[in-house]
């Protein structure tokens, strides 16, 4: 039995699916009892955040796959409950900032804690230090399908995104402990193959969906008052703009991290846009 922690997200669903198709038994973690989740995951309803409230864990499951961003401050004693109940090891999905610092020091060291408190349990584990998700792009859709302009501050900034289908098979192998994968107490940086900036990004998901796509400059303050005005938390325009100001003088890292653990080489962002092209497709007609 496995247990993933942050199912819905789209690592974690990934990984369910993984899980399933190896044959293994899985315990989703939502804070939704009615999440729409494969057929076969055994659903866990409760607040990561609240142990206390995840009273359906499984007795004897031997890994966990913990998203921190669905914990928050409640690592410690998610991990006290994670290890009463039989888990022996733990798969952090972290972020590629706690050894590459960029934006806001205090979204990296959110991680890094979480990461201290998983060596502290005494649990093996693997650190997943991710780059930004592809994923991230979906944000754009809207601006996509009604103008195909994409609006947003640092055009420049580049990174080189993940595909979550490689992050969830690199931790579904790590929670399985395959032969020979090197996974024990190890932290893995995992990116994709290809630094990229936006303006890029925009132009492959151009490419996929035959449009002439562009990317328009904006100021960051007017970024960060358009977030806001659409009801979001201060922290996401920080986050992303903080990141975003550094990525633009100096490019995130690059690594063969994916290819090496896996044996084939990382998903392309152009991949990606390929399995994601409905999300940026204009209404027929329009």
């Amino acid at each position: 039995m496995f247990v993933v922690i942050g199912a819905t997200g789209s690592v974690g669903r990934e990984a369910v699916n993984l899980l399933l198709d190896a044959g293994e038994e899985v315990a989703a973690v939502t804070r939704d009892p009615a999440a729409d989740l494969p057929d076969g995951a055994r659903i866990v309803s409760g607040d990561p955040s609240r142990p206390d409230t995840l009273t359906a864990w499984p007795d004897g499951a031997e890994a966990v796959l913990l998203s921190p961003r669905a914990v928050g401050g409640a690592a410690a004693p998610l991990l006290s409950l994670a290890a009463a109940r039989g888990a022996r090891r733990l798969v952090v999905l972290s972020a590629a900032t706690v050894e590459h610092p960029a934006g806001h020091r205090r979204f990296a060291d959110e991680f890094r804690a979480v990461e201290e408190a998983v060596s502290r349990s005494g649990l093996d584990r693997t650190f997943l230090r991710c780059a930004d998700f592809a994923a991230n792009a979906l944000a754009w859709a809207p601006q996509i399908r009604t103008a195909g302009v994409v609006r947003g501050a640092y055009g420049d900034a580049a990174t080189s995104p993940i595909h979550q289908r490689d992050i969830a098979e690199v931790a579904v192998r790590a929670l399985l402990r395959t032969e020979d994968a090197g996974h024990a107490e190890r932290a893995h940086l995992l990116t994709g193959p290809q630094s990229l900036s936006q303006r890029d990004k925009v132009r492959l998901i151009g490419e996929v969906v035959d449009r002439d796509l562009s990317f328009q400059e904006l100021a960051p303050e007017q970024v960060r008052r358009a977030m806001l005005a659409q009801g979001l938390a201060e922290d996401i325009p920080d986050r992303l703009l903080g990141s975003l100001a550094d990525y633009a003088k100096t490019p995130g890292p690059t690594t063969d991290t994916v290819e090496r653990l896996l044996g084939r080489p990382a998903l392309t962002f152009a991949a990606w846009a390929a399995d994601n092209a409905a999300a940026f497709m204009s209404p027929a007609g329009s």
